[in-house]
């Protein structure tokens, strides 16, 4: 096979699955800062219990999501060495920034978050979660910084073969950041909604001693995976206009389109400059899961002295609709990624002038290797959030007490 082919997969994958805890994480950490901040300004022992049933899930997703992120980064000095040395100066300058100031101190937030419980006055232990969704958000908006530029490169001069960053404002004024970056944020909240919603439907279907709690917990997510389907599909017609002006064979062609055409080959020779028809594919059918989303705003009437839990019907549509968002997300990702094609960076460097000089055999085991350990550990995850889930809200062990009876129990012997 093609290494080049191969390289395209092994990123595709790796950063697909990535991609689905990044928005499990983005999400769950807003409906989080607001539950908790419900229960240190009302003090309703409901809003402690919710926030440590969420909590250890969104733990768990991030640990994990974690171990996924640094697998993928390895991609970029093994399969992407050409990509690394060209625009490495401009495009590793935001993801630097995202890890030292972002990601370190949104790691550094939440291990004191967790650690913090009955320790730390209800003030502070708020405060620490306050910073880890703002650091979260912080680090979204540094890796889209980051792909903008791939989008659309500004701000920048080529000299001996190298691009080289002048004007640092520019990525940050990028017409490709702005609405793409308010999408990916859209798209997180409607994820977290939905996971909020559908879990708190299965306990409500089972009808678990939790019901009060997780009635409480359906009506945030449904309420939040409302709001965000219209800020999605907002930010998703919205980023049309951009696209069309600075990725002008992006969705379709025309006079400018076949103009940059003549001079992309004038420049680099002839060659087939259009994007796959995969890019518009995905794009379709994002749109499609994102109108039908839009059904969420029927269920808001339901909410009303609980006709959503009796009729029950509504509640197997959350369950089952989980997936959905999900599935969008992952289409949103290909229309955005696939649609700038063949480029890595869109008009600047060629994909096959990215890609590491590596024999075919080479590549093929590190997108099996890859592929199955990131697998694994999505597959691990998703095994562990549905177990922590299904048990309710009772007595998550995040934010136990000290000294309580289950800390108690005596380790199990060993032969």
């Amino acid at each position: 096979m093609d290494t080049l082919l191969l390289a395209r997969l092994q990123f595709a994958t790796t950063t697909s699955i990535h991609f689905l805890f990044v928005v499990v994480t983005l999400g769950l950490v807003t409906l989080l800062v607001g539950i908790q901040t419900a229960w240190v300004v009302t003090g309703n022992p409901k809003y402690e219990r919710l926030t440590r049933f969420w909590g250890q899930l969104y733990v768990i997703n991030y640990v994990l999501g974690i171990a996924t992120g640094i697998v993928m980064e390895f991609q970029f000095g093994l399969n992407w060495s050409g990509l690394s040395r060209y625009v490495g100066n401009v495009f590793g300058a935001p993801l630097a920034i995202e890890t030292l100031v972002a990601f370190f101190l949104e790691s550094t937030f939440l291990g004191m978050w967790i650690f913090g419980w009955h320790r730390l006055r209800r003030g502070v232990h708020l405060a620490l979660l306050w910073g880890v969704a703002l650091t979260a958000y912080a680090s979204a908006f540094w890796i889209m910084v980051a792909n903008s530029w791939l989008q659309n490169p500004v701000g920048y001069e080529v000299r001996d073969g190298i691009a080289h960053l002048t004007d640092f404002p520019a990525l940050l004024t990028n017409p490709s950041l702005g609405m793409a970056f308010g999408h990916v944020v859209s798209a997180a909240l409607l994820v977290g909604g939905m996971l909020m919603a559908a879990v708190s439907a299965y306990h409500l279907i089972r009808r678990t001693p939790d019901f009060a709690i997780f009635r409480t917990s359906l009506r945030i997510g449904v309420v939040t995976a409302a709001l965000a389907i219209t800020l999605v599909q907002g930010f998703g017609f919205a980023q049309f206009g951009p696209v069309g002006a600075v990725q002008p064979t992006k969705f379709g062609s025309g006079a400018d389109a076949d103009a940059l055409i003549a001079e992309w080959t004038a420049r680099f020779g002839p060659g087939d400059y259009t994007p796959p028809v995969l890019a518009n594919v995905g794009l379709g059918f994002m749109i499609l899961i994102g109108l039908g989303l839009g059904a969420l705003w029927l269920l808001l009437p339901l909410l009303w002295r609980d006709w959503v839990i009796r009729l029950r019907f509504p509640l197997w549509l959350l369950l089952l609709g989980l997936p959905l968002p999900f599935v969008a997300v992952i289409l949103g990702w290909i229309a955005r990624e696939v649609g700038r094609q063949p480029w890595v960076a869109y008009g600047l460097l060629p994909v096959d002038q990215a890609v590491s000089p590596v024999a075919a055999p080479v590549m093929l085991a590190s997108l099996i290797g890859f592929s199955l350990l990131l697998g694994t550990l999505a597959v691990t995850n998703w095994t562990l959030i549905a177990r922590h889930a299904a048990r309710g809200a009772d007595d998550p062990a995040l934010g136990r007490p000290p000294g309580h009876p289950a800390d108690l129990r005596p380790e199990p012997a060993f032969a």
